[in-house]
């Protein structure tokens, strides 16, 4: 009996630990990929049954509650604009100069045929925020050694019910992520590569997110050009920035 209690402490002590590890990845994750503003330009390679989009963008953020992105290219997407303040989105549309709001349902959706959802840009909570953690093993990935972590739901709306993340041992960066439904289903999965030092910080430039239950190659984000802490004019943030 007394050998069973122990075996059952040194589990819970495992747990614990575990646990406490996973967390202190992820707050380093966090410091290393997030900064207090971002300005960025970037390709979104979408890929199709017959043929492939590549759409530009430049998108400004400050910190994960507030985000503002215009689309360059190409001509029927140009000038596009969305508007992130916390929980709300907002798109312009030059094509009938009108600004609607997306909530509910409507944020499922693709965004611009991707495998990116409109859900997806939204979420703005630090993961360990929204999930407990645990490391679960070790893997190598491209060359790269990474904790291979186990995220489960905490909160009621959490995006997706359970996560999987590889994080490079060295360099503090998610090298693939896996997002499953409540049933257990695998619903996308990441896969992050070309990792830069920039201004001091190990950053992905290029990223693939593959919707689960679609077919086809996903879509590519390729990160053209990227600057950390730059001032972004306060104004960019606001609903008037979206029609000037």
């Amino acid at each position: 009996m007394k050998l069973l209690v122990v075996l059952i402490l040194s589990a819970l002590s495992l747990t614990q630990v575990q646990a406490q590890d996973a967390i202190a990845i992820l707050n380093k994750v966090d410091a290393n990929i997030n900064s207090e503003t971002s300005i960025t330009k970037s390709d979104m390679i979408i890929y199709g049954r017959r043929n492939n989009r590549t759409v530009t963008s430049v998108g400004y953020a400050e910190g994960n509650s507030k985000s503002f992105s215009e689309y360059l290219a190409p001509e029927r997407e140009k000038g596009t604009k969305m508007l992130k303040l916390d929980d709300r989105l907002w798109i312009y549309s030059p094509s009938t100069d009108r600004t609607i709001q997306l909530s509910g349902h409507m944020l499922k959706q693709s965004v611009m045929g991707s495998d990116l959802s409109y859900e997806d840009m939204m979420e703005n909570r630090k993961l360990t925020e929204m999930y407990h953690a645990k490391v679960v093993g070790e893997e190598t990935i491209d060359g790269r050694k990474t904790w291979v972590l186990e995220l489960n739901a905490k909160v009621d709306d959490a995006t997706y019910d359970s996560r999987k993340v590889w994080v490079d041992t060295e360099r503090y960066v998610p090298l693939r992520e896996e997002m499953y439904a409540k049933s257990g289903l695998l619903l996308k999965k990441t896969e992050l590569k070309d990792v830069k030092k920039i201004d001091g910080r190990w950053y992905p430039t290029k990223m693939n997110y593959k919707d689960m239950l679609k077919d086809g190659k996903g879509t590519d984000f390729v990160v053209l050009e990227i600057e950390f802490d730059t001032k972004i004019p306060e104004y960019i943030f606001t609903k008037a920035a979206l029609k000037k």
